[in-house]
């Protein structure tokens, strides 16, 4: 009894045209064979249009290492930080003391073949000293000076001697001395070849072991290098107690090291 009805109203459904169903089966096979093949698709466009072409990047295998190359050399310099301390009743005639022995210990360095270029203030303080009783307020006992130089010696062998001759002269601090070279650039590129050469051995290894053949570089960072050793303190003080004649002084040998991180690519 419904039957007719139902036929009417799919006649009264708007007929599809067939191009449109056409172009849809295009579509639906045109995906089908990108997913079916990704590396590589083109399609013309419209109009004479160049290609569209689809395709898919698969990253290469790499190798991310790192080395370092490290190389000996013997210090041709020398850096030596001491200071004056000096206390008074006022701190006018604190400063005064310091001032005085000061321009002593620079009359001495000027005689021991010190250029005035290798002499910097690295400090000047002048502070207050106070003398701490329980159950009582600080007492104010007077002013504290303080005036400490950093000094270059190039000649090692004075380095010793020239120690000696500020300490005569009123220096009555000494914070250290600390070694190191003039012109680091040799040290650093025998050090960076050092490194190249363990990195790529390195990489050679690695890629040996994993069956692969070692491509190219892609990539090369450098860390490290040479460094100006800090004043060794106690070493200093060690060595300065020493009362035989000039102070010994071991200027030893510096390390300069390189560090290096390098990335390979895998040949499969």
């Amino acid at each position: 009894m419904n039957r007719p009805a139902a036929v009417a109203r799919a006649a009264a459904l708007p007929a599809v045209p067939n191009r449109i169903l056409l172009l849809g089966g295009a579509v639906m096979a045109a995906v089908a064979l990108v997913a079916a093949a990704p590396a590589a698709f083109a399609q013309s466009q419209p109009g004479g249009g160049a290609p569209l072409t689809i395709q898919a990047v698969t990253e290469r295998p790499a190798l991310n290492l790192s080395a370092y190359g490290e190389v000996k050399a013997a210090p041709d310099m020398a850096t030596i930080t001491f200071g004056v301390v000096t206390e008074a009743s006022t701190a006018a005639e604190a400063m005064a003391q310091n001032a005085a022995r000061m321009n002593q210990v620079m009359a001495a360095l000027r005689r021991a073949g010190v250029a005035e270029r290798d002499v910097q203030t690295s400090g000047l303080n002048l502070s207050a000293q106070y003398d701490y009783i329980q159950n009582e307020p600080p007492r104010l006992r007077g002013y504290q000076a303080n005036n400490r130089v950093t000094v270059v010696i190039n000649d090692l062998d004075a380095v010793g001697s020239t120690a000696d001759a500020v300490v005569a002269a009123g220096v009555n601090q000494i914070d250290g001395i600390g070694f190191g070279l003039k012109d680091p650039t040799a040290a650093e590129n025998q050090a960076r070849q050092l490194a190249v050469r363990n990195l790529q051995a390195k990489a050679a290894l690695y890629a040996q072991a994993l069956g692969v053949e070692l491509g190219g570089i892609r990539s090369l960072t450098e860390g490290g290098g040479y460094a100006p050793p800090q004043p060794l303190m106690q070493y200093a003080r060690a060595e300065m107690a020493a009362d035989a004649g000039s102070t010994p002084v071991a200027a030893g040998q510096l390390t300069i090291r390189i560090d290096i991180t390098g990335v390979y690519d895998l040949n499969r």
